[in-house]
């Protein structure tokens, strides 16, 4: 090997081993740590991280080395910003406890993540969403958003609109969205579960739930349904968000104390229905003879109990998959001709009623 290459490689070393000596004594690792470590320039570690294939291997083998050395993360955000793009997808979802929203999100981040998207997720809790909460996903600066549900205020769709980005409302279609939407009719599941009560010939129609948003818009639409039919007003019980099966047990009870026998009971949520049902049977009720029960939600242990439960059908999945496509589409330019998706719902019929 020539005398020259030796000492060119020799002064690269002393660079490196100076560096590795004095970088960083305090604060972050950043993209100039990394030359200093490589002994190479910034602007040939930038390009090992974004275009490998412009860079010589010897030169790409030092820096990958010193990345891994010093645990350098590069900031994909800046990166994003130069090309705006930072392909992040921020989602806001009520909470991740219910099986409900988190089989949606994860067809949401496994379709994205396909094409390379990571998903910045936001929970909201049962109410409005949060405007604190969107401003703080909006000033990361996301490629498109996914919220739940379409009640928001003026402020954070101005705000939303003001983005210029794919927006994707999902769960609910009782509004017209912001941009584009994918979910079904909530107050057509109220109606459609009464309607099914009284087909059947339950009296004494009752429903309990939650006091969010959606579940509001379920539970007045079964109130008016049983009406219009002709029935006496059906009784409501209100719980809080998110619902439990401890709060399914605790209503029942407290029906069951103020001379409740027989009734058709509407549940907003699947285990605020198998609390019922438990409660019920363990006071001596028959399912379904003297106490009916339809759940919502479809949830994964409803055909196993015991009995089974009759419940409103979601295909969750679907909803986060149409979201995630529709996020792509505008992404790649594309136009989505169908703006708003209705993914509708199904009343799965077993045991309890």
């Amino acid at each position: 090997m020539p005398a020259s290459d030796n000492k060119g490689k020799k002064k690269t070393s002393r660079k490196r081993d100076a560096a590795r000596a004095g970088r960083l004594s305090t604060g972050r690792v950043t993209l100039s740590d990394v030359a200093k470590v490589a002994g190479v320039s910034s602007m040939t570690v930038s390009r090992a991280i974004n275009r490998p294939d412009s860079v010589k291997p010897q030169a790409l083998e030092a820096v990958r080395a010193a990345i891994a050395e010093t645990g350098y993360v590069p900031n994909m955000l800046a990166g994003g910003l130069a090309s705006n793009r930072t392909k992040l997808i921020g989602a806001i979802v009520p909470t991740l406890t219910h099986m409900l929203f988190s089989g949606s999100i994860e067809a949401f981040n496994s379709r994205l993540s396909e094409e390379g998207y990571q998903v910045l997720l936001g929970v909201s809790g049962y109410k409005q969403a949060d405007d604190n909460l969107v401003r703080t996903i909006l000033s990361r600066c996301p490629d498109g958003v996914l919220l739940t549900g379409t009640c928001h205020s003026d402020e954070v769709r101005r705000q939303l609109l003001a983005q210029d980005i794919p927006i994707v409302e999902g769960w609910d279609l009782s509004r017209p969205p912001i941009d584009m939407a994918v979910g079904f009719s909530h107050a057509a599941v109220g109606r459609d579960v009464a309607r099914f009560l009284i087909r059947r010939g339950y009296e004494n129609p009752i429903v309990i739930g939650a006091q969010d948003e959606r579940a509001i818009l379920r539970r007045d639409a079964f109130l008016e349904e049983i009406t219009a039919c002709g029935l006496d007003a059906a009784l409501s019980v209100d719980t809080q968000s998110p619902s439990t099966l401890e709060m399914g047990r605790e209503s029942f009870a407290r029906l069951a104390e103020q001379g409740l026998s027989r009734a058709a009971v509407f549940c907003n949520s699947d285990w605020l229905a198998h609390g019922v049902i438990i409660e019920a049977l363990a006071r001596g009720f028959r399912v379904p003879e003297d106490i009916a029960v339809v759940g919502f939600g479809n949830l994964d242990f409803a055909a196993y109990s015991s009995p089974s439960l009759t419940s409103v059908r979601i295909d969750r999945a679907a909803i986060g998959l149409h979201a995630a496509n529709m996020c792509l589409a505008r992404l790649k330019g594309e136009e989505v001709r169908e703006k708003v998706i209705d993914v509708g719902f199904d009343i799965v019929e077993r045991q309890s009623a």
